[in-house]
């Protein structure tokens, strides 16, 4: 068997691998229809672009036509807060923004009840991205989902954990902790600009059932792609 063979078999296989994660591939940033904001909770640790991606995804859904509401309820940096203000003012969405410090749970709640009074279609929450106690951040998930739930009862809709595809192995490890500490639906992955083509989502898919949503593929506000896992495949054999 030729080398081209061997990788048309292995790309075929790679991608029904990611099918069966259901990482369907979707076309455009679109929403289910419903009379409720459709809210999408961000997760991850610093420093992997969530705020970014928070910003770029607004951006998407402000393209097409959506309304589009931003919560800082990562309240324990206040650096977290004015960065997604300065992606907010970039985008031209509003933010629902509290004291650093203040409770990520109250943050999120003013934010959906503004989303509800406005008629949003989106909301996107940013959470605080530590890991060092587990325990800790499950609480506070839990909590921000409770809390949410008191306003829009199918909230979150979504839970995008943010992995960067350039860290290999401990992207593999925040998956790990994120999936346990909440209810992760949908990945979005960051920095796929580099020579790093994040083969680690393939396993990561795999391994936690997770379907591959978004990619990051630069620092501009265009740079985040819905994920196309044929073109993906393509990507890591060219």
């Amino acid at each position: 068997m030729g080398t081209s063979e061997l990788n048309f078999l292995l790309k075929e296989e790679i991608a029904s691998l990611l099918e069966e994660n259901n990482s369907n591939d979707i076309s455009d940033f679109d929403l289910p229809v419903s009379k409720d904001p459709y809210v999408i909770m961000v997760v991850g640790v610093n420093g992997v672009g969530k705020t970014t991606t928070i910003g770029k995804l607004a951006h998407q859904f402000k393209q097409a036509d959506k309304k589009v509401i931003l919560g800082a309820a990562d309240t324990f940096r206040a650096a977290a807060i004015d960065q997604l203000q300065i992606w907010a003012d970039r985008v031209g969405v509003p933010l629902v923004r509290q004291a650093m410090g203040s409770d990520p749970a109250s943050v999120a709640y003013d934010t959906l009840s503004s989303a509800v009074a406005q008629g949003a279609d989106v909301v996107i929450i940013d959470t605080a991205g530590r890991l060092h106690n587990k325990i800790n951040l499950m609480n506070e998930l839990s909590k921000i989902k409770k809390v949410m739930q008191k306003v829009v009862p199918a909230a979150p809709q979504e839970v995008l954990l943010v992995l960067d595809g350039s860290t290999g192995q401990n992207a593999f490890e925040q998956a790990k902790q994120f999936t346990a500490a909440t209810e992760v639906t949908a990945l979005a992955l960051t920095k796929l600009d580099g020579t790093a083509k994040g083969g680690v989502v393939i396993g990561i898919s795999d391994q936690f059932k997770i379907p591959v949503k978004y990619i990051g593929i630069g620092e501009k506000m265009d740079d985040l792609q819905i994920f196309n896992r044929r073109a993906f495949v393509d990507s890591l054999f060219s």
